[in-house]
């Protein structure tokens, strides 16, 4: 099969279409969690204090990924839709001005990372004056690369979008082996600690995007020939770009932003919740990342065939990611109750954080199904260019967490109630995200998108 027809996703097995986009993605969202995991295996070896630290830093690195997906996922649903089409043109160029835009995000993360560490740390107001200098310092280091990774992603969504997640997957992978390779080495054996994770990451990303940007130009599968050829940018396409994606960078960096807002009410119970969420939100990540990664897929799935304006199509899509992320979220929730516990006390083995540990995977072992049937109806919306439901959905969900965790936290629950609060806006997100999309579902009548001027 000549990967003309292997990447086009408006025919053939919807199942097997599906899988050939999600199962790389999601393979990419297990390796990155298996880093996670390992980073956070040999910094918990420098003590709970070096866990907190990267985890506040961490939620920088969170926050930048709402400024990331303006590039990914403009070029996302840009090049699905009109791959799907045919106008194999307009798909680059929409790739190529996705390009531009991440260009310019990317430049002013990098400087805001390295000249104004500080005061971000400052917001979270931690009282242990040395995790707050080791929080600082990780950011100084990780700042210096953050520019390729936002080009880096516009070549994986460019990628998605076409169909091929397979290169993606590869080339991530390599750079995550590294990274853990790297590890231990700066960490440990050299006795580096939080600052060794930060310099493992910064060479990592440096040679990992670089390889994924060769890839975009040079590989045989690559999207499209000649990328930088006649690269011209476009206003009318940035405007429509920034319309599709700037929801759900907004959604994004707001639902971040609100997370760090509780990430500080519970900084006020001290350094050692913030440590246990960092390696139980880890944990939980099996369930949400392979969820995000099935919705990833929907949207390259969606875009192409929306563009060719196969109803059908989509709807018995939908309905079969539905039922696999249903299955997906329910063996992760038993996973958690189960055995979710074992795993916390392999990163932090200390008896008392091992009974704080337990009791938060036991909190938001309740969300996860919502969590993953959220991926498939947020997919669904974004794969034909509607990002504004779900966007909106999440955004007043999410305002709702950092009132409600507040007002918990109050009450005897204590620390308890803030994860209580993560756990009910994430049930109450996911089941608002599907109903949404059922009910548009039913009114809608799908046509050929509106083809922009170039």
């Amino acid at each position: 099969m000549d990967s003309g027809r292997k990447y086009d996703l408006t025919e053939g097995s919807i199942l097997k279409k599906l899988l050939l986009v999600a199962v790389p993605i999601m393979g990419t969202q297990l390796v990155a969690m298996a880093y996670n995991l390992t980073d956070m295996f040999w910094v918990g070896k420098v003590g709970s204090g070096a866990v907190a630290a990267t985890g506040v830093a961490g939620m920088y690195l969170w926050l930048e990924w709402g400024f990331v997906l303006i590039g990914r996922m403009g070029a996302e649903i840009g090049s699905a839709q009109y791959l799907g089409r045919g106008d194999k043109k307009s798909a680059l160029a929409f790739s190529q001005n996705a390009m531009f835009i991440a260009l310019v995000l990317g430049a002013l993360f990098s400087i805001a990372l390295i000249f104004f560490n500080r005061p971000l740390i400052g917001f979270f107001n931690i009282k242990e004056g040395e995790i707050a200098e080791t929080a600082s310092n990780y950011l100084f280091i990780v700042g210096f690369a953050q520019i390729l990774t936002f080009i880096s992603s516009v070549a994986v969504g460019t990628y998605n979008a076409s169909g091929n997640s397979r290169t993606p997957f590869i080339l991530n992978s390599l750079g995550l082996l590294l990274n853990v390779i790297l590890d231990p080495v700066f960490i440990i054996v050299l006795g580096l600690g939080v600052k060794g994770a930060a310099i493992a990451t910064l060479i990592s990303q440096i040679i990992s995007s670089g390889v994924m940007l060769g890839a975009l130009l040079f590989f045989k599968d690559r999207p499209f020939e000649d990328y930088l050829f006649d690269f011209r940018i476009n206003v009318r396409k940035i405007i429509q770009l920034l319309k599709w994606s700037v929801p759900i960078g907004l959604e994004s960096l707001l639902y971040c932003f609100l997370s760090m807002t509780t990430t500080r009410i519970e900084a006020g119970f001290g350094a050692d919740p913030i440590a246990v969420s960092r390696v139980g939100s880890q944990i939980e990540a099996l369930s949400w990342l392979i969820g995000a990664g099935f919705g990833s897929a929907l949207v390259a799935f969606i875009g192409q065939n929306y563009g060719a304006g196969k109803r059908d199509r989509i709807r018995r899509g939908v309905k079969i990611s539905m039922i696999t992320m249903i299955i997906w979220g329910s063996f992760v929730t038993a996973f958690i109750f189960i055995l979710g516990p074992l795993v916390f006390s392999i990163f932090i083995p200390d008896p008392g954080l091992r009974s704080l540990g337990k009791s938060y995977l036991y909190i938001l072992a309740f969300c996860q199904l919502p969590m993953n049937i959220e991926g498939v109806g947020a997919g669904a919306f974004k794969g034909q260019g509607r990002t504004i439901p779900p966007s909106i959905a999440s955004i007043s969900t999410n305002a709702l967490r950092p009132v409600l965790a507040w007002f918990l936290s109050r009450t005897s629950l204590g620390i308890y109630g803030v994860w209580m609060a993560v756990s009910l806006t994430s049930i109450i997100r996911g089941v608002w995200v599907c109903v949404w999309y059922a009910l548009y579902e039913k009114k809608r009548q799908y046509t050929q998108p509106p083809m922009p001027a170039s």
